[in-house]
């Protein structure tokens, strides 16, 4: 049975694989190439207290993310948060790349602190990952060398603002070439807006509507298979609207249905469609047409 732990420290992670002490206390750059990096004992399932950002150049095992697993092609690239679930189902024998592990409190007073938690993809599922074109993979590697570079030097008053600044191009680079990859694989982003579109469907036109309430991203992304924030920026890279948009949308739509085809009480439209309080849904509709649901009927009817 795998032992998990939870490493608060980048001197602890150290320890952990028999390296030697950092250079900085909270930031490292673990380089796994060779199968020159091995854990002490088992404790290969671990929680960090740091940002991971995983760039594997070349292929051989798994890595476990949370419950799964995930076998890397050359030139992908993964992001963890902190306390997220991490490891390996064995050593990194086989692979080679870099694991750049940054402590939260190393950000603080940069704009990047407040920044990187807006960052979606530090929490997309493990076969979500980022995979690099060859281009895009020399562009990464050559700013982890420059990152690694500012850590093997003598540190200076200038090291921590150019680490800083470093990360902030890796991040700008991962968003860019995360909206390429969702372009490129835009067969299966539209294969997933016609699979949205039907289970949302498919949820209000069941006659228990109610008792399943108005459906959430978590639940679209679970049916689906995604994790909420990688199905939300695949729809929005191909729409302009979230998940979330696209599920006020179909309310929407089902709504002015029921307003237009059936004289039910406003109140029963509302719960028709899963809301617990008329008022939240005449909220959502004056919200999203500008009108009340009443005075769209009345202006339906007129016409």
């Amino acid at each position: 049975m795998d032992i998990e732990v939870k490493l608060d420290t980048i001197a602890g992670v150290h320890r952990a694989y028999n390296l030697p002490g950092p250079t900085h206390p909270l930031i490292t750059m673990l380089n796994f190439s060779n199968g020159s990096l091995k854990m002490c004992g088992k404790l290969e399932n671990h929680v960090l207290n740091f940002y991971k950002i995983l760039l594997v150049t070349r292929r051989g095992g798994k890595i476990r993310y949370g419950q799964g697993y995930y076998d890397f092609d050359e030139g992908s690239m993964l992001f963890a948060a902190p306390n997220q679930l991490v490891g390996s189902t064995g050593n990194y024998v086989d692979n080679e790349g870099y694991s750049l592990l940054v402590h939260p409190d190393f950000l603080l007073g940069y704009p990047l602190a407040r920044k990187i938690k807006q960052l979606g993809f530090f929490s997309y599922a493990a076969n979500e990952a980022l995979h690099l074109s060859e281009q895009e993979k020399s562009t990464i590697v050559s700013i982890y060398d420059i990152i690694r570079n500012e850590l093997t030097s003598r540190i200076d008053d200038f090291s921590h603002e150019v680490i800083i600044a470093q990360i902030e191009l890796l991040l700008s680079y991962a968003k860019r070439f995360y909206k390429r990859q969702f372009l490129t694989r835009k067969v299966i982003v539209n294969d997933l807006l016609e699979r949205v579109e039907d289970l949302l469907e498919n949820h209000f036109n069941e006659k228990n509507v109610l008792l399943q309430g108005i459906p959430t991203v978590q639940f679209i992304a679970d049916k689906l298979n995604y994790t909420p924030n990688y199905l939300s920026d695949m729809l929005r890279s191909l729409t302009g609207l979230n998940a979330q948009q696209h599920i006020h949308l179909k309310l929407i739509e089902k709504s002015k249905e029921l307003l237009t085809t059936t004289d039910k009480a406003i109140s029963e439209v509302a719960f028709q469609l899963g809301f617990e309080h008329p008022q939240s849904f005449t909220r959502l509709f004056k919200i999203k047409t500008k009108m009340s649901p009443l005075e769209f009927r009345l202006q339906f009817n007129q016409n």
